[in-house]
Order: structure tokens, then sequence, then C-alpha cells
């Protein structure tokens, strides 16, 4: 029997835990499929606070890690699957374990969205990626894609031209969701050409050779073209991992966990959620540390009572 189990191990969860482990309540941490979140995915983090030259989202998370250890949190690797979050004390199953558990945390975030064609994921791996950072390097003097209008795109876009020749920026539309600065910055790099109102409906190429190009549709038009590229990037958004919660949590219509204003607490009481995964529209490192701190103290509080 714990008094609180974690699940999750992004800035939500980490911070959630060093606040619970000073409050004495030793909790059990679940890192889950990405330890340390979608940080550990970015390199130079330079918006969260006390980081005058930035620092490396990696090294970020290690060191949330470490303070959460250090102040008696058990951190163990494994991807919870189920949850039993109907009756006391509620059930956390990851691996071939049961835990028994009277507060639980959710803070298991978000993942990359899809673009939803078959050649996306015949090759992922093989040429296409959701994640710059860690393959932009394979991409060094080449020529390549990214899909997405939001600031994640611009910033993959932005990065990828560090390695690349070329990087064209495919959006459905002909304006941009991202932010006045990263607009910005990505229209004023020579090495990103934009290619508007277009589509993306197959990508070309196999396992063996790779990505070879990308066969595009414009969305007014209807006219269809290939780019000639070495790979593609996907940047179009994240969904919520909550499927282990539907029919337990109360979910928005995205698969957002519910939360009560002001507060982390969900329908069940005793069982509070923080982070991207109940925020659809911050999405920050330092908004997500801070639910992590509001469900530690709100489920301190819940356990005194």
């Amino acid at each position: 029997m714990r008094d609180m189990v974690i699940i999750g191990s992004g800035p939500a969860g980490l911070t959630a835990a060093v606040y619970a482990a000073r409050a004495n309540l030793q909790p059990l941490l679940i890192e889950g499929k990405e330890p340390g979140g979608q940080l550990t995915l970015t390199t130079m983090v330079e918006n969260f606070p006390g980081f005058p030259e930035g620092i490396m989202g990696p090294q970020l998370m290690e060191d949330m890690r470490k303070q959460a250890q250090r102040f008696g949190a058990e951190i163990v690797n494994g991807y919870v699957h189920a949850v039993k979050l109907t009756e006391q004390p509620f059930r956390v199953y990851y691996g071939d374990k049961e835990v028994e558990a009277r507060t639980v945390v959710i803070s298991t975030g978000s993942s990359a969205k899809l673009i939803g064609i078959k050649s996306e994921l015949d090759l992922m791996g093989h040429g296409v990626s959701t994640c710059a950072t860690c393959d932009g390097f394979f991409f060094r003097g080449k020529e390549i894609a990214v899909v997405g209008g939001g600031d994640s795109a611009m910033e993959e876009a932005t990065f990828l031209t560090k390695f690349a020749t070329k990087v064209s920026l495919i959006h459905r539309r002909d304006t941009l969701r991202a932010s006045k600065i990263m607009q910005d910055r990505a229209l004023a790099n020579p090495k990103i050409q934009f290619v508007w109102n277009t589509a993306v409906e197959e990508v070309l190429g196999d396992k063996a050779a790779g990505v070879k190009g990308l066969r595009l549709k414009n969305i007014k038009s209807e006219e269809t073209s290939v780019l000639n590229v070495d790979g593609l990037f996907v940047a179009i958004g994240h969904n919520p991992n909550t499927e282990i919660f539907r029919g337990q949590v109360d979910l928005d219509n995205r698969g957002y966990v519910r939360t009560q204003p002001f507060s982390t607490r969900t329908n069940i009481p005793g069982v509070f959620a923080c982070g991207d995964v109940q925020d659809p529209t911050f999405k920050q490192a330092i908004t997500a540390a801070g639910t992590g701190c509001m469900s530690a103290i709100e489920a301190e509080r819940w356990l005194e009572h």
C-alpha cells in the first residue's frame, strides 16, 4: 500500500514527486514509455525560469529526477498498462506488478499526432520521424520536409536547418498558428521554404532505401506534385495519453482529463491529474511543473482529511 503513486515522469510527475517526498508521503513514480517526458526529446530549453543561459532538456529532467530521489521518492522504470480507480484502495498495474495506492497522480502527458497515412507508419524510423532533435543528425547535407503550422513545427524546421541543406515546411493553410516570434524566426531563415495550402498524400520510398519523396496535394487547386526529400518530420500536435483511464476518469471530447477549476482534482476523490494530460491550452514545462506541485499538495491535504 502506497500513500501516492505517480504515473508519468515529465516535469509534472517529477515536481509532484519532489513535493510529495518532502511531505514524507514516500511516493512511487512509474516512469512510463518516455522517461522524462517530451523534454528529453528537446535540445535547449530557454524559457524555464532560473536558467538565464538556458538548459538542455534531458539535463533539466535528470536534475528533477535526482531532486525527487534525494527527498525519498522511489522511481521505477515501467509502463502502466491498467488501473482500477473505481474503489479504494486504487490499483495500478505495470509490468507484472500490482500496486495499491491511497492517492493516484496522473501525469502521463501527451504523444505526437501523426498524419494518418499508411506510408507514414511504414517508414517511421526509416526517414519519417516525430522528433527533430532525436533524428536531425542523420539528415546532414540532405533536403527534408516538416509538416505543421504551430510552434513545434517552426521550432523543428529551424532546428533542422543546422543539418539539412533545405527544409520544406508544409502546411494545410496559408496562415500559421505559431507564435509571432517563432513565425518570424522561421520566415527569416533562408533554408526554410514554405509550401502553403498543401497536404501530404503519400510518403515515397521503402525501408531499405528510406524516404525518397512526398506526394503532395494542393488543397485549393487539388493539383498533385512530388517533392523530392530524404526525410519527413511530423509536427502537427499531440494526443493526451489517457486511454487506460477511459471509462473511469472524466475526459473531455479530445481525451484530456477534466480537472476541477483552479485544481488538479478529477471526478474521482483521491485521483489528481497534472501536466499536459489535462492541459490542452498551454502545454509548457513550467505550467506542467506548476500543476505537479498543485497535485501533490492537494493529495497531501486529501490524505490528511
